[in-house]
């Protein structure tokens, strides 16, 4: 059975309407009812009469309308912070309905992707995960008998490397799925991240304001350390980190990337450094993890070095690089 629900525009108009019947009527009645019980008595009387039926008005638009509202308040808020939450019971008016309807639609749409996206990744890694292994042993086997001559030791050795870089690329995979699905819901400052980085590839230094940042110290030193060990692996030395509100730009002396390489550098398994390790996630990862928090990452041309802006929803319009 169908519920009947009324539209925001009839109750609306409806609130508006009694507002002014009552109004009008409560003036009808103490020009009748004065003469005959008193201006004073007839008064007191109909202020009451009409408190009472403006408090039932006021409760009407609190559950059609506030009441809905708040409901699918609380179930979007659950759902950013990945918990489960039953649907809104109280639906209110026809728009607020469709528009519950909606919301939940989308909030089990992404649910859904994201859940999609997890169980293919980990069906690939897992079937991957067995030929690599057997790739692994066979390369020990052959090593092993030293029976191999110059050239087909060198051609093992190929196909090893090979096999590594399959397994880091796997990992990778695994890590870019997690960063999408991982929560790091909070507030945190540049230098509260940075105390949790132990090991910093290079000198760090850090200017501009010191507001806190939508992140959690965790997630935003997981982007800080991607970032100083791309620099380092680039040849950067030093890296200075400023902040202009809720956007930061990182600026490292390093190599820089190339105007070519530029518009690929977020690209995942996108890297000039294959020959020597390099998976091409890590600025992938970062993407993820910054896009599942409002967050956005891109590089900024300069003439030295590489520099990234990261910036949030609330954050202050893009700057250039320091020259």
């Amino acid at each position: 059975m169908t519920r009947w629900r009324p539209s925001l525009g009839f109750v609306l108009l409806g609130a508006l309407a009694g507002t002014l019947a009552l109004s009008f009527a409560g003036l009808v009645a103490l020009r009748y009812l004065g003469p005959e019980i008193g201006f004073r008595q007839a008064a007191v009387l109909l202020a009451l009469v009409i408190t009472a039926v403006t408090g039932g008005l006021g409760w009407l638009l609190v559950r059609l309308l506030l009441r809905p509202i708040r409901a699918l308040q609380t179930y979007a808020a659950a759902q950013e912070r990945g918990q489960d939450a039953p649907h809104p019971a109280h639906y209110g008016t026809t728009e607020l309905h469709g528009l519950a309807q909606r919301v939940i639609a989308m909030a089990e749409a992404l649910r859904n992707r994201e859940s999609t996206i997890r169980a293919y990744t980990d069906h690939v890694t897992h079937e991957l995960k067995t030929p690599v292994s057997v790739l692994r042993a066979a390369c020990e086997l052959l090593e092993d008998g030293n029976t191999l001559s110059p050239e087909d030791a060198a051609l093992l050795a190929r196909i090893d490397e090979a096999r590594a870089q399959l397994e880091d690329q796997l990992t990778a995979l695994r890590n870019i799925a997690r960063a999408r699905e991982a929560r790091y819901l909070g507030e945190t400052t540049v230098a509260q991240a940075l105390s949790l980085i132990e090991d910093r590839p290079v000198s760090v230094t850090q200017g501009g304001t010191a507001h806190p940042l939508p992140l959690a110290p965790e997630g935003l030193a997981l982007v800080l350390s991607h970032l100083l060990r791309n620099a380092a692996e680039h040849g950067a030395g030093e890296v200075m980190i400023r902040q202009d509100g809720q956007a930061l730009t990182v600026q490292d002396d390093g190599s820089g990337i190339s105007a070519g390489n530029a518009a690929q550098v977020l690209d995942p398994f996108f890297t000039t450094r294959r020959d020597s390790g390099g998976t091409g996630m890590g600025l992938a990862i970062v993407s993820a993890l910054l896009s599942a928090h409002g967050g956005t990452i891109r590089h900024l041309p300069g003439d030295r070095g590489a520099c990234f802006e990261i910036a949030f929803a609330s954050g202050l319009p893009t700057r250039t690089p320091a020259e």
